[in-house]
């Protein structure tokens, strides 16, 4: 399934997580897991348009190391993968 956003919004591979299973052998369930800050950008919306209608360019791009919040965006699954629509506004920064 190809999937392209509008607008502003991206669309993010969240990183892999740590190890499931920590020191010890204690095994941390997906509940308790912490929600990965870093994600890899795999589409872009073409931009928003300003107050004059000009369309205004995404400063991220497919394949951009990005970190974003831990929590907003929506989480979409696509052919049995998760992702996160965010809005190009919270994404923290560029990873280079």
């Amino acid at each position: 399934m190809k999937i392209r956003p509008l607008r502003d919004r991206v669309l993010v591979e969240p990183a892999e997580g740590a190890d499931e299973v920590k020191k010890g052998g204690i095994i941390i369930p997906d509940t308790a897991k912490e929600k990965p800050q870093e994600g890899k950008v795999i589409a872009v919306g073409p931009g928003k348009r300003d107050k004059d209608g000009k369309l205004v360019p995404m400063e991220v791009k497919k394949g951009d190391k990005i970190l974003m919040p831990k929590y907003g965006g929506s989480d979409v699954k696509i052919d049995d993968k998760e992702y996160k629509i965010i809005s190009e506004e919270d994404i923290v920064a560029i990873i280079e």
